[in-house]
């Protein structure tokens, strides 16, 4: 996702034996799309405060992710900025928290980063003739694929909890505490955590990786919850990070990595947030209706939309 110099990826490189582990905490930076390793760290620092099963199966699946990229050759610049990691580090959580925590939970894990390695060369194959990136589709293709097929499996099925619906029922009122857990929430609920001092360590990690990224990101924030509120969503799921945190990636992603930092490319970047956060609804209620997982869905889709339609908009820059 996020690009370096030749230079800085050749002493990545230069790291061993400590790459692999440098690679890794990449990884769990490259889920917001950034490979700044002290991202990674407070992450890693972030999803670890919200609970060991999080923090471990986290870091199983970025590990496993990684190498399993090591052990089939794929472009080592790219694994050494966490490009292989982010995908299991999310389907790791995922598995977690739709499955339980049982030891069947681990194997699937394991399995699921590794087919996330390969879905992330196939879809790189595809996508590549677009100008478009896999973003996290590996990760939701994988996870989904397990989390919806695990019911049919008694040694896996445990009664987990079912997904959330976006069409529950509640208060549409805000206050000021609803709005502010809801600004952090947003950021920490890209990785499945509804809680709001996890955001902000992770807000925290995001300002490492450059003004322009936690601006984007707060303003994605923001927008998710005004949106939503406007919207008429229901406080408690605003509250929860439910409708935001697709509206902070969109952000992130066209405003500060694959666009320059121009007011169109701003202005697009905020638009884009402010229309996932509206998709983000009608994809958890499809998903819903068979059990399935909205994930990073509108995430993907949106940006996938927004950045096929640049070639045509003169207006707008692609970076690098």
């Amino acid at each position: 996702m996020s690009l370096a110099e030749p230079d800085v990826v050749r002493n990545l490189e230069s790291r061993q034996p400590t790459a692999y582990l440098l690679a890794s905490v990449r990884g769990f930076g490259q889920v917001d799309l950034q490979a700044s390793l002290w991202t990674g760290a407070f992450i890693v620092a972030g999803l670890w405060t919200a609970g060991w099963r999080i923090g471990l199966f986290a870091t199983l699946g970025t590990l496993v992710a990684t190498a399993s990229a090591y052990a089939l050759g794929v472009d080592r610049s790219g694994i050494a900025l966490g490009l292989q990691g982010y995908c299991g580090c999310l389907t790791g959580i995922a598995l977690v928290t739709s499955l339980g925590y049982h030891p069947a939970t681990y194997v699937l894990t394991v399995v699921g980063a590794i087919m996330c390695t390969l879905l992330m060369a196939a879809l790189t194959t595809v996508l590549k003739p677009y100008g478009l990136t896999p973003l996290t589709a590996p990760f939701c293709l994988v996870s989904g694929v397990m989390a919806l097929g695990a019911p049919s499996f008694d040694r896996i099925w445990h009664g987990a909890p079912k997904p959330v619906s976006s069409a529950t029922g509640g208060d549409t009122g805000i206050s000021w505490d609803d709005l502010w857990h809801a600004f952090f929430s947003n950021v920490s609920q890209v990785f499945l955590v509804d809680t709001w001092y996890v955001g902000l360590i992770m807000l925290v990690g995001l300002a490492f990786a450059g003004v322009r990224v936690v601006l984007y990101a707060a303003a994605g924030s923001v927008v998710g919850i005004l949106a939503a509120w406007a919207l008429g969503a229901p406080t408690a799921l605003i509250a929860d990070g439910i409708y935001g945190y697709n509206a902070v990636l969109v952000a992130i992603a066209v405003g500060a990595v694959f666009l320059t930092g121009t007011v169109w490319n701003g202005a697009y970047a905020v638009f884009g947030a402010a229309a996932t956060t509206g998709l983000t609804a009608a994809l958890t209620s499809f998903f819903t209706s068979f059990g399935g997982h909205t994930f990073t869905w509108p995430f993907i889709l949106t940006t996938w939309v927004l950045m096929a339609a640049v070639p045509l908009l003169p207006r707008l820059n692609r970076s690098g």
